[in-house]
């Protein structure tokens, strides 16, 4: 399927299952997907490739997801970077603490389907 939107999406999650799962849902959804096992290799390859969105797992191995957050949103191009939290780490203070980095949204991946997720990103793509 073509891409018409132009836009690209960084997945970063350390469980390669979902990972390689995601990757192939988006590009055969006709959006390009770059993908990284932990939030190290994440911030370089977003501060390199500025995605339109990032999908951003918490817990990861070398650099968790919050650690990646804080060192993009210092990033002049990273401050506005659209980042979807994807996670089963789901407490009232990860959830203040991700909503107060400025992201677009919150997904528990055991409430929602790969088609589900690609729905609310292509939702913030427009």
């Amino acid at each position: 399927m073509k891409n018409n939107t132009g836009k690209k999406v960084l997945i970063v999650e350390d469980e390669s299952a979902m990972l390689d799962a995601l990757h192939d849902a988006f590009c055969l959804s006709g959006i390009p997907a770059l993908k990284a096992a932990d939030g190290r290799v994440g911030l370089e390859v977003a501060l390199t490739e500025h995605p339109d969105c990032i999908l951003l797992d918490l817990l990861m191995p070398v650099m968790d997801g919050f650690a990646m957050l804080d060192e993009l949103r210092k990033d002049s191009w990273g401050k506005t970077a659209k980042v979807m939290v994807l996670t089963n780490f789901s407490t009232d203070e990860v959830r203040r603490r991700a909503y107060a980095q400025k992201i677009l949204d919150f997904i528990v991946k055991a409430d929602f389907g790969i088609g589900e997720i690609i729905k609310r990103v292509k939702s913030v793509l427009v």
